[in-house]
């Protein structure tokens, strides 16, 4: 690895994988890390040919949350200041939730604070069975905000009250239970499972993916009415017309892969 504090690499699949790159520092962040994330984000969003990101970090840490140089910095801000960073960290948390692809969380050892969020913001999490987590910003007299709506989505309100309010540490199993993490797996397996992970996601259309997701997120605070009924119908109609919703259907008649499955023989 590079001295860059996060690395983009992108394999021939089509898989990107950004590596929060600060392992002295247990890969925590500040307004630098948090301007390049989202750069590159913002790239990743536009790229043809992107099938999924793994969002992972380097060395024993996942992310130990806020860098301590920069909250030192922050304690002298203006409120004008203190806004536009939470607006930036904003700004990176919804490109992460918002990005096309699914997007996995790679998660080992610690992650805190603003770490837990970027795990929040993916589609799917796989931790190691030794990884820590914590949302311990009370215990610095400020609370986890920004990040706030994709936790609770994730975790939801309940749980929630416990892990916010305390600013607990809570393991691995715990934020599987909660619904943070979507599988937990011995340290030494974790870049298998996250693999095989892959393997299931590119094997499904690209376009409906990213569709899936638009309507994963239109649809979860919506009262089942006759609007969304209305909604979801014309969805569908429109994905089953579509050129990968054609070729889907063909190559599951004609008992063969679909043209977006690689060709790995």
């Amino acid at each position: 690895m590079t001295e860059r504090p996060v690395v983009l690499q992108i394999d021939a699949r089509g898989v990107a994988r950004i590596t929060l790159n600060r392992p002295r520092l247990h890969n925590a962040f500040d307004d630098v890390v948090i301007a390049r994330l989202s750069g590159l984000l913002d790239e990743l969003a536009e790229r043809d040919g992107l099938r999924a990101l793994v969002l992972a970090a380097e060395g024993r840490s996942f992310s130990a949350g806020a860098d301590l140089n920069w909250m030192r910095r922050m304690a002298d801000y203006s409120p004008q200041e203190n806004r536009a960073d939470a607006d930036r960290l904003a700004g990176l948390m919804r490109r992460l939730d918002r990005l096309p692809v699914p997007t996995i969380a790679r998660v080992q050892g610690a992650a805190f604070g603003g770490g837990v969020g970027l795990i929040a913001c993916c589609d799917m999490a796989i931790a190691s069975e030794r990884a820590r987590f914590a949302l311990s910003e009370v215990r610095l007299g400020i609370m986890p905000a920004v990040i706030s709506p994709y936790v609770i989505a994730a975790i939801g309100p309940r749980a929630a009250r416990r892990w916010i309010l305390s600013g607990e540490r809570f393991d691995a199993a715990e934020a599987l239970r909660i619904g943070l993490l979507h599988q937990v797996v011995a340290e030494e397996s974790l870049d298998e499972a996250v693999e095989a992970l892959l393997t299931e996601l590119l094997a499904c259309g690209p376009r409906a993916q990213a569709a899936a997701k638009r309507l994963i997120r239109d649809v979860a605070c919506r009262p089942i009415d006759q609007a969304l009924i209305d909604d979801t119908a014309a969805r569908i109609t429109e994905l089953r017309a579509s050129p990968e919703g054609r070729e889907g259907l063909s190559a599951f008649l004609e008992k063969r892969p679909p043209a977006w499955v690689l060709d790995e023989t």
